[in-house]
């Protein structure tokens, strides 16, 4: 098994962040050069006092911030991300906004690399002063980011990860939708298990927070049926550098490999891997499923990935159907995707807590409407909050790509294999 460095966890991560963009300050390379949508200018020292207004509420809008990969290997995730938000908020704003008020957002590219998301959040709280941070992509840029949103109370809402750390009940600022990945991956060891009988899974994982919960969760998962993994093997983040984990893996002869990774190393291990072994292939939701179909082409059918939205072209739920339509009409061009239909989830969650605040809106009455409301339903999408839980969303779909390229369930995986 594979032995990488432990990655920086917690309160460490945010300080290995800050050290980095004080080292890169001081050697003239600000660590935020070229990354903003909105702002060139250099990096604030740290997020100044609110003042007597509300940040980023004023009489006619509200503002959003996230910060994201807009470049870089992951960048297809954090663009689906913002369209589906920026998607929610043109349906809220063509209506009217909420309590008179219309929806804005501010993006920043933080390349899927912590120390980046870092810079980007301290700037979104102090020289953007925006009211929440929504969208933001990624474990270890989550990681380094939430540490601030909590030292000021910032929202920081439906980011697109399912790290354990997120779903602790001490944080204050913290809203997840999604289902988690020991949710994710539990279930997949429990349909290759059940349905198949498999009991060598091998793990290929990203080296960093993201592809240490996803390997923790699969190796806990396996624990409780009396298992282990048969091999594990890591590559590094933002790199497609995948050779040694294909040839460890291959050489333990797994029955099933389950990726915990970005779309485009996870589809060239998957290419590489099939010229020796022919196990069933799952990855967890955060690969990006439609980048992965993509990248794999012809290699794509029979490749399993764990959902936690709707299949975007679900018919029978309503709010697919109104995520069609408002995708359409801010981009009559853009394919429909599990990415962007979370993103528009996540500004739809956002609303009706700006809503349930009313005309007074602050950040603690935006925060406490989840616990008050403890129930939410967006149209048909049912979210559940409670004192101590700030996940919405406990569902997992497992799906396959079928022979057309598209995501369908798998019911059971006896029936495609």
């Amino acid at each position: 098994m594979s032995t990488p460095p432990p990655p920086a966890t917690g309160r460490l991560a945010a300080l290995v962040a800050g050290v980095a963009i004080l080292v890169a300050a001081c050697t003239g390379t600000a660590p935020d050069d070229a990354l903003t949508t909105s702002t060139t200018e250099a990096p604030a020292a740290a997020p100044a006092p609110d003042g007597p207004a509300n940040p980023g509420v004023s009489d006619d809008r509200v503002l959003f911030g996230q910060s994201a990969a807009f470049s870089g290997p992951a960048q297809a995730l954090g663009h689906a991300m913002r369209l589906g938000i920026e998607a929610a908020f043109h349906e809220q704003n063509q209506a009217g906004g909420v309590h008179g008020r219309m929806l804005e957002l501010v993006t920043l590219d933080d390349r899927y690399e912590p120390g980046f998301a870092f810079a980007n959040t301290r700037d979104l709280i102090a020289k953007e002063r925006v009211f929440a941070l929504i969208g933001e992509v990624g474990t270890p840029t989550s990681r380094s980011a939430v540490p601030l949103a909590e030292s000021r109370a910032v929202p920081f809402v439906a980011p697109f990860t399912g790290a354990g750390f997120l779903r602790d009940p001490d944080l204050n600022s913290v809203v997840n939708l999604r289902a988690s990945y020991a949710q994710e991956t539990e279930h997949m060891v429990e349909r290759l298990t059940a349905d198949l009988g498999v009991t060598r899974v091998a793990v290929m994982y990203q080296n960093d927070s993201f592809g240490q919960s996803g390997l923790n969760g699969v190796t806990e998962a396996l624990d409780r049926r009396g298992l282990q993994p048969v091999a594990t093997w890591y590559y590094e983040r933002n790199s497609s550098a995948v050779k040694a984990a294909v040839f460890h893996i291959a050489d333990s002869q797994p029955e099933a490999v389950i990726f915990i990774g970005a779309y485009q190393p996870v589809a060239k291990a998957i290419k590489l891997l099939r010229m020796d072994v022919d196990p069933v292939f799952m990855a967890v939701s955060f690969v990006g499923s439609n980048a992965l179909a993509t990248e794999l082409g012809d290699d794509a059918p029979g490749v399993y990935v764990t959902q936690v939205v709707p299949i975007p072209d679900d018919a029978d739920t309503p709010a697919v159907a109104e995520y069609r339509a408002a995708l359409a009409a801010i981009d009559p061009d853009a394919a429909p995707g599990f990415a962007s239909l979370e993103g528009y989830l996540a500004g739809r969650l956002a609303i009706v807590a700006l809503d349930t605040c009313g005309a007074e809106l602050t950040r603690k009455c935006f925060l406490g409407a989840f616990t008050e409301l403890q129930s939410i339903d967006l149209s048909g999408v049912s979210l559940h909050y409670g004192p101590d839980d700030n996940q919405g969303s406990d569902e997992v779909l497992l799906t396959v790509i079928n022979d057309e390229g598209r995501f369908v369930p798998a019911a059971n995986l006896g029936d495609t294999q």
